[in-house]
């Protein structure tokens, strides 16, 4: 056995170099990979999102909001806004009129830091109800990360979508905010003076009373017994 290794230890030694040579290569491109990835996190963490929706009130249904707001995880800077109408019809020029009666959209935010939301201008979709759900707003936004890189997003929202909406009930939280706000109220006026609680006091002159009544009942009973 001894004598086959020494006979053959140079196409050994060859076979060795290439097994090391490609684990080589192979940790090398692993290793390639790892960092890409890391790269992409640190990138992720610190990229900013910008999103532009429009939703209905929480109290009316009819009454639509445009929201702006950063979901991703970095602040965001120098944020424009560049809003039209796809149609220059009457539905279109009356949303953008409400929608962008938010001085922002005019001047730009400078920052939007992560999660923060902003709400712009409002509609009343009861007036001109036919023109305006038939409209389509075109929202593009620029904006930078905290190392200059630049962002476009383009937003298209098309406001048939809205049709055959409904709302049943009211949602919890602005009941609980209703209700929360009553309280305040209700708290204030007594605490000022404005309004008096109604108290029941139980005196002593009462369980005297109270107590002679039940002595004359159990008095009644053992003389009927």
């Amino acid at each position: 056995m001894i004598e086959y290794l020494n006979a053959n230890s140079g196409a050994f030694n060859v076979i060795f170099t290439a097994v090391v040579t490609l684990s080589t290569a192979i940790y090398a491109l692993l290793t390639a990979v790892l960092v890409k990835e890391t790269r992409k996190m640190r990138q992720a963490q610190t990229e900013p999102k910008i999103e532009v929706v429009v939703k209905s009130s929480d109290h009316w249904i009819n009454l639509m909001r445009v929201h702006i707001k950063n979901i991703g995880l970095g602040p965001a800077y120098d944020v424009t806004f560049n809003v039209s109408s796809e149609v220059d019809d009457e539905g279109g020029r009356m949303l953008l009129k409400d929608f962008t009666s938010a001085n922002f959209f005019n001047t730009g935010l400078r920052y939007i830091g992560p999660s923060h939301e902003i709400v712009g201008g409002y509609t009343q979709m009861v007036n001109n109800y036919d023109q305006k759900i038939n409209s389509v707003l075109n929202f593009k936004v620029d904006y930078k990360d905290c190392t200059n890189k630049k962002y476009n997003e383009y937003f298209r929202i098309d406001f048939s979508e809205f049709k055959g909406g409904r709302q049943i009930g009211t949602p919890h939280l602005y009941s609980i905010s209703e209700s929360l706000t009553k309280i305040e109220k209700t708290l204030d006026h007594i605490a000022t003076g404005w309004r008096q609680i109604k108290v029941d006091i139980f005196s002593q002159r009462d369980r005297d009373r109270e107590r002679k009544k039940w002595e004359d009942e159990e008095r009644k009973e053992q003389q009927i017994e």
